[in-house]
């Protein structure tokens, strides 16, 4: 009897439209997709393998899949995932790593020109038929450091390039990948910092990254400089942050991940003018099923087949996802 795979659904990727793709690629597979996580729940007494998002895992979930030997995230990050005490050693964990490079570095984008730009600013005194200008700093000839140098990373940095900035990473690697001038060593952050006028976290969140950019990192930018986190809130020192914005210590910043999601209403840094907030947007496109299936599909393929060794994006559980 074949394997039989749960898909649970989202707006992005939703449930019909994966099972559409899989009915042509796997004629007959054993394959429950929904969008409702209780019916998915009602369903999972069986199932061996489950793809869905990461924050639809929990506790409960897992529980109620004691076959389960396969989770494939349809996002890069699994830390999620890998913290549940209800995971087995055994269950192979795999990710949709590499996929989202074009939406992250759009984010950034939108980010590095709202923020130079003071576009928040023009977006008020529109709403106030106010007629005020100044001059418009140019991306061109400034310094992009980006803290975290993997696939999404190097996405950024090309494109960068192509928009005549300088691009220095930040990695545990010496590897100097296209789109780079420069690779600093972890324990060079500060001088990294110092020299940057945008200074873009993307770095994987873990035990070693907790609070990575604190307030001596923060302290070390440019009076000029913004900030921008698209990694994961625990990155972060949040309130070291806002008190460097209000302190205009630094020029502002632009927030996507946060340490408590969604940020609560109360959250001051909702209220900080130096602060743009977008709600979780960067791995988001209007194609994600798109740009997820060809790796879905190719670990889906081998799980059937038995063939767990050669599939894509194996999480090491050792690095935390």
């Amino acid at each position: 009897m074949a394997a039989k795979i749960i898909y649970i659904g989202t707006q992005e990727a939703d449930a019909r439209a994966f099972e559409e793709l899989a009915a042509g690629d796997f004629p007959g597979i054993d394959l429950y997709a929904t969008n409702d996580r209780r019916d998915a729940l009602a369903n999972l007494a069986d199932a061996e393998g489950i793809i869905a998002h990461h924050f639809q895992f929990d506790e409960a979930l897992l529980q109620s899949a004691p076959k389960l030997r396969w989770i494939q995230s349809l996002t890069t990050g699994t830390d999620g995932i890998l913290r549940l005490a209800s995971l087995r050693a055994d269950v192979i964990v795999t990710s949709t790593r590499g996929m989202h490079g074009p939406q992250m570095s759009e984010l950034v984008f939108l980010q590095m020109l709202a923020l130079s730009r003071r576009f928040p600013v023009i977006l008020r005194n529109q709403q106030r038929h106010c007629w005020e200008r100044w001059p418009q700093p140019l991306l061109l000839s400034k310094t992009v450091v980006i803290v975290g140098v993997g696939m999404i990373a190097e996405a950024l940095a090309v494109r960068c390039e192509c928009f005549g900035m300088t691009v220095h990473g930040v990695s545990q690697s010496t590897r100097v990948p296209p789109g780079f001038d420069r690779i600093f060593a972890r324990d060079e952050l500060a001088s990294a910092a110092a020299i940057a006028d945008f200074l873009v976290l993307i770095v994987p969140y873990a035990a070693d990254t907790e609070s990575l950019i604190d307030a001596r990192i923060i302290g070390a930018m440019k009076p000029s400089a913004f900030l921008i986190n698209v990694a994961r809130g625990g990155v972060l020192d949040e309130a070291a942050l806002l008190q460097a914005v209000r302190d205009r210590r630094i020029a502002g910043a632009a927030l996507d991940v946060f340490r408590e999601a969604p940020l609560p209403p109360g959250d001051p840094l909702w209220a900080e003018d130096g602060i743009i907030i977008t709600p979780m947007l960067g791995g988001m496109s209007d194609i994600y099923l798109a740009q997820a299936y060809p790796v879905v599909r190719d670990n889906l393929n081998k799980f059937l087949a038995r063939d767990t060794q050669s599939m894509t994006n194996v999480v090491d559980r050792r690095l935390g996802g």
